[in-house]
């Protein structure tokens, strides 16, 4: 595990623990309860080849990062979502790390008001506490990073969220982690090619680790993509999707830069 991984998992354990203080597991697992059924972020990935839109975009809210800095100077995520949604997102991803990322739980209940898009929650977890918290706050699907998990608490949560009706991520940034992933077989795979160590992007890591992914399995890849070309390129290498947050922050024009990514059959909103 990368230093960065290790710290950011080892504080957002700490905040687990502090608020279960304040709100009980026992009072997050009755909340979730009463909840509606979560939109289905994998019928959206499995849009046929010949519909309108063929590529499939989970566009990313986030203040900022720990390789770019501040991103947004007057972030609003609720804005941005339904800027997303209109330009042709087909889920919306909510980074709610406080420390590196600036996020926060309330980001994600806005985004959640704003718009109908699935959702994804994208933190460090690694406690059934934030597995709850994540449905409760409006989530539909969650991300688990695998290089930060152990089998089996990478498995613990995988089944939680499937049992309380999210979707799963797993993430992989390595063959071997890749490996550990596939046994998983109702989750997404998520293909990053950020090094947790130097905190660079090569997209060659998403085409190497494609080779080995069963056909049939939905996969997105994650981080460093900047342009169609790119896109078009993993298209081929069997990714259905592609989550993509830094190219649309840093554009002047988000929208037209999200359609740009979604290629020149997607049509613009009326």
């Amino acid at each position: 595990m990368s230093s960065f991984l290790q710290s950011v998992m080892a504080e957002r354990r700490h905040d687990v623990w502090r608020e279960s203080e304040l709100l009980p597991l026992e009072r997050l697992e009755k909340m979730v309860g009463t909840l509606p059924k979560c939109r289905s972020l994998k019928e959206r990935l499995r849009r046929p080849a010949g519909s309108l839109q063929a590529t499939s975009i989970i566009a990313e809210v986030k203040k900022a990062s720990p390789s770019a800095g501040v991103l947004c100077q007057s972030y609003n995520p609720a804005a941005l979502a339904r800027t997303y949604e209109r330009a042709g997102a087909i889920g919306i991803s909510v980074l709610t790390e406080p420390r590196y990322f600036q996020g926060k739980d309330d980001d994600l209940k806005q985004v959640r008001q704003a718009v109908s898009l699935p959702l994804l929650r994208k933190d460090f977890l690694s406690d059934p506490y934030q597995v709850f918290e994540t449905r409760a706050l409006g989530a539909d699907s969650i991300l688990l990073i695998a290089a930060g998990l152990e089998d089996h608490l990478l498995k613990e949560l995988y089944i939680i969220a499937l049992a309380i009706g999210l979707e799963v991520i797993v993430e992989a940034h390595t063959r071997a982690e890749l490996e550990r992933a596939l046994p998983l077989d109702q989750a997404i795979l998520g293909v990053n090619s950020r090094n947790l160590n130097t905190l660079a992007t090569d997209l060659a890591v998403a085409r190497e680790l494609a080779a080995l992914i069963p056909p049939g399995r939905l996969t997105i890849a994650e981080s460093g993509l900047k342009s169609r070309r790119e896109i078009e390129d993993l298209e081929q290498h069997g990714y259905k999707g592609f989550l993509i947050g830094e190219t649309l922050l840093k554009s002047d024009n988000p929208s037209t830069t999200l359609r740009a990514l979604l290629g020149p059959d997607h049509s613009e909103p009326l």
